[in-house]
């Protein structure tokens, strides 16, 4: 439930105070352990291609796996006795069979990639009983969940990631070091989406979950692929913090229509719009777009796009730097700026001389061969455990999933009173601007 108080203006979302004793988790750090034991929720089509990935990452060792259907925990065991791995405690067959997972001694981090809606349930009960939390996106749907995350993460010191594998796809990593140093000027402006036809994957989702919440909710409901890389280049919640969000949404014109085909349901009323455009501003005046759109035959796409005083980034629909260059003379006001585009083998160029810190050759090979969309899905692997083994902050920690996550219900908020402008809370209490820019931690 979201609380709030509408004023002419703006509607505004309420702080609720820091129990008592509680401090914030911004630089977390646990102590490092040689190796990570992991207790895998959810072994579906995401699920089973994570068993599968978290074999190749050095010092991960799965001790539990857990799915409702006994035949994918059977599964499991197979991916992993493929790789010489020991066979892991088997949960199945129960609603809560994945406590008894959480409740294992040998575990060190739950791994949850079930259906959004036990997302948090699951992970707020790991927390709780000793372990890290590490979530598929989204982590949280609603207002409570998201505040009852960031509490469970203050309270107990474990650290409570949501596993946004967009944010480590290699044009992101490395124009975000672009960024970093200064390519662009500063970057004032983001774009991002999740605009994915899902027609061909409506009928793999188990008994049809996403479907029935895009169904029963409105507003952009999966937000964080597009939302998260930008937010990094943005230093959000490290020198700046998203302040005000406003909605608009399309009818559902195709929604009805495509549950209909798919599950032979009359779906009225269909919540859920066919595209949902959420802008939002920052404290220190910039902006970022985020859309979302899953039901229209539009190409894929997640936007991807940094303008800044200097220079500009795309990656949807076409990979471009677009920097500016003055012309031979002095810079002064009056100086005419000429443009030069970064396409194709400039492209590479270019991002040769920027290559992420936490990118070596050796782990862009190793990703690309390991795979999961392309290999980000590995590398957001690799970096979770090595962080984790090292005693290391990790690269997004429970506030990053508390801003990427609130789109969701700020954004429902919005279209329901009218698009109008509604606040979005400090989810650090305070502490926003407590790091001054984003960096990734390393051993030295």
């Amino acid at each position: 439930m979201i609380a709030c108080t509408s004023s002419p203006s703006i509607l505004k979302t309420k702080v609720p105070p820091r129990p008592a004793g509680q401090e914030n988790v911004i630089g977390l750090t646990a102590p490092a352990m040689d190796t990570v034991r992991l207790g895998v929720v959810g072994l579906g089509m995401r699920g089973s291609h994570a068993v599968d990935r978290l074999s190749y990452v050095p010092g991960a060792k799965i001790t539990a796996v857990c799915d409702i259907e006994p035949d994918r925990t059977e599964r499991a065991c197979r991916i992993l006795a493929s790789h010489g791995k020991a066979a892991p405690q088997c949960y199945s067959g129960e609603e809560e069979s994945w406590k008894g997972l959480c409740e294992q001694e040998d575990v060190d981090l739950v791994y949850i990639v079930t259906d959004w809606v036990h997302h948090a349930p699951i992970a707020l009960y790991a927390m709780e009983h000793g372990k890290h939390a590490a979530i598929e996106v989204p982590a949280a749907l609603d207002m409570d969940e998201i505040w009852a995350l960031i509490n469970m993460s203050e309270r107990t010191r474990k650290h409570c990631m949501m596993l946004e594998n967009c944010v480590y796809d290699f044009f992101e990593l490395k124009t975000l070091e672009m960024a970093r140093q200064g390519l662009f000027g500063e970057i004032i402006h983001g774009e991002g989406a999740y605009q994915h036809n899902l027609d061909p994957f409506w009928d793999k989702y188990w008994h049809n979950w996403r479907m029935v919440y895009n169904r029963d909710h409105r507003g952009d409901v999966y937000p964080t692929h597009g939302i998260g890389p930008v937010c990094q280049a943005l230093n959000i919640h490290r020198g700046d913090r998203m302040k005000t969000l406003v909605s608009m949404d399309t009818k559902p014109f195709n929604g009805a229509t495509i549950m209909k085909r798919h599950t032979g349901e009359e779906s009225t009323p269909f919540k859920n719009g066919d595209q949902t455009c959420t802008l939002i501003s920052t404290e220190k005046g910039k902006t970022l777009l985020i859309e979302h759109d899953v039901m229209t035959p539009r190409p894929y796409s997640r936007m991807y796009q940094l303008v800044g005083t200097k220079g500009y980034a795309s990656k949807y629909p076409v990979r471009q730097y677009c920097l500016g260059e003055a012309l031979d003379g002095p810079v002064d006001a009056a100086t005419i700026v000429d443009e030069k585009v970064y396409m194709w083998d400039e492209l590479g160029a270019l991002q040769s001389q920027y290559q992420s810190p936490i990118l070596t050759p050796e782990l862009e090979q190793l990703a690309r061969e390991v795979g999961g969309h392309g290999g980000m899905d590995f590398i957001m692997d690799y970096r979770l455990i090595y962080c984790l083994r090292h005693g290391l902050p990790l690269d997004m920690d429970v506030y990053d999933l508390a801003e990427w996550c609130c789109v969701a219900p700020l954004s429902a908020l919005s279209l329901e009173n009218g698009n109008m402008p509604v606040e979005v809370p400090d989810f650090t209490r305070g502490a926003w601007d407590q790091v001054d820019g984003f960096s990734y931690a390393l051993a030295e």
